[in-house]
């Protein structure tokens, strides 16, 4: 799926390590996605939070896609900075699944992200 995902892929985000119900990504804030403020546009973030749970619940195959999400922002994000963000598995119960995402500055906490998928194909074809 990452693979074909071109606009996560255009914003430099790279997908580290994809497991069952388990993905990291690493993306570094550029000069375009900073806002007026001088900080990060939350868009971007929640983008590459986004990206990184759907990386985690794609993981076991059939085709899922994000049912709902939502984030808070922590500490703002500048121009320069390296992010990882980590999405794991909570639960999975008939054809939905939670996930938590943290994005992380180094050891530093800036955005907690959660997502509620629905799996829409057993076949993991695109539909």
């Amino acid at each position: 799926m990452f693979d074909d995902d071109r606009a996560s892929r255009a914003l430099g985000i790279e997908l580290v390590e994809a497991a069952n119900g388990f993905a990291r990504a690493r993306m570094r804030i550029t000069e375009t996605m900073v806002n007026g403020h001088g900080i990060a546009h939350g868009g971007y973030i929640f983008l590459f939070a986004d990206t990184t749970f759907a990386c985690a619940c794609n993981s076991h195959g059939p085709t899922t896609v994000a049912a709902s999400a939502e984030i808070t922002f922590i500490r703002p994000v500048r121009q320069g900075d390296l992010l990882e963000a980590t999405a794991t598995e909570r639960v999975r119960y008939g054809r939905s699944g939670m996930y938590d995402v943290t994005v992380r500055r180094g050891s530093e906490t800036v955005a907690e992200f959660r997502g509620h998928s629905r799996t829409i194909s057993d076949q993991g074809a695109k539909q």
